[in-house]
């Protein structure tokens, strides 16, 4: 049974056997109404770029942790790291994006990228707002790390940090165990550093996954409730909650599969689907790059391996502008996520 999940596992991180179940190929996918037709009922077919604001750079799929939800499937044993040539070509289009104005750094655990610190001082440099989608339990993992909420600050580093629940069973059951303290003694160690605190300008904010095949609760109501129960439980403060949607992709996509709950849930973000959430995408304003230089339109299209649709501006050492900048959108089923109910992005709702 072990050796047949990890081979189906095995199978799903491959984009185009995600694509066919989320497209109603075969035994375990059904048809649902293109996503594509629904962005032509709002005339918003094809879907296009406004220009490239945010710069989003997967440094990485290694990672201490092992998430249920994880849709880039990272973990401890993945080997897939950006090289610093790589980091060198994302340097130059940096520098020469005059509207680039945020630079968004994941991974995996993107600190686990041996040239993290070096790319993030080159980046803040530059002036522009680096933000660092950090697990937490990074910090804490290993004394080379503890040093880091120091680093952040220092560099004016905006945190983005993944907490599923304020308890920490609901947090455990879907990170692993033990993940909820040391996550705890990390926000205790980034607010010490004075991330979270009124007038100190150093952000951190948290984000939320459903633990199960739903939709997030409203934001604001999470966010002031998320608030109550850290401060008054740990004394700690944070800034803003993003509540994402988990995309029907890789190691929740096998979820919804093994569990039973694929149709129920694609059914669920069909009938969520909001015109005014389509409006605001991320991938409109965004490009994101892959460990390896490959270009996307979002950190989804990524794990499914859709990349951009200029074949001569596919990877970060062809990057031009004057293409990418206006570009049409790669769609498929999975963007149904990003628009069902308040919209989803990397930054939470959009309506």
């Amino acid at each position: 049974m072990i050796q047949s999940l990890k081979r189906q596992h095995h199978q799903l991180s491959h984009g185009d056997k995600q694509l066919d179940i989320l497209n109603g190929k075969g035994e375990e996918g059904r048809k649902f109404d293109a996503f594509g037709g629904k962005l032509k009922e709002i005339g918003l077919l094809p879907l296009t770029s406004t220009g490239i604001e945010i710069f989003q750079i997967n440094m990485g799929k290694m990672c201490n942790q092992t998430c249920k939800h994880c849709h880039v499937d990272a973990g401890p044993d993945r080997k897939e790291i950006m090289t610093r040539d790589t980091l060198q070509d994302c340097l130059r289009v940096i520098a020469e994006g005059k509207a680039i104005t945020t630079v968004d750094l994941t991974g995996g655990a993107p600190e686990m990228n041996p040239h993290f610190r070096w790319f993030v001082e080159k980046v803040a440099s530059l002036g522009k707002k680096v933000i660092v989608r950090c697990n937490l339990t990074i910090i804490v993992a290993n004394p080379k790390y503890h040093d880091l909420p120091e680093f952040y600050r220092k560099h004016k580093v905006e945190v983005v940090s993944s907490l599923p629940h304020f308890s920490a069973a609901r947090t455990d059951s879907q990170r692993g165990e033990g993940v909820f303290e040391k996550s705890i003694r990390a926000l205790n160690m980034l607010n010490e550093q004075g991330y979270g605190k009124e007038g100190t300008g150093l952000l951190l904010d948290l984000v939320y996954n459903p633990a199960g095949a739903f939709l997030p609760a409203s934001q604001p109501a999470l966010e002031k409730e998320f608030k109550r129960k850290l401060q008054n439980k740990y004394g700690i403060s944070f800034n803003s909650l993003f509540a994402i949607t988990n995309m029907p992709i890789s190691r929740f996509l096998d979820y919804l599969l093994q569990s039973g709950n694929y149709e129920d849930y694609m059914e669920k973000l069909v009938a969520a689907f909001n015109p005014a959430a389509a409006t605001s995408v991320m991938c409109r304003n965004t490009i994101s790059v892959g460990w390896d230089g490959y270009l996307y339109d979002c950190d989804f299209n990524q794990m499914l391996e859709l990349k951009v649709k200029y074949p001569a501006a596919q990877h970060i050492s062809q990057f031009a502008f004057e293409a990418l900048d206006k570009r049409d959108i790669v769609i498929n089923q999975h963007c149904y996520g990003c628009t069902a109910g308040a919209g989803s992005s990397c930054g939470g709702s959009t309506a």
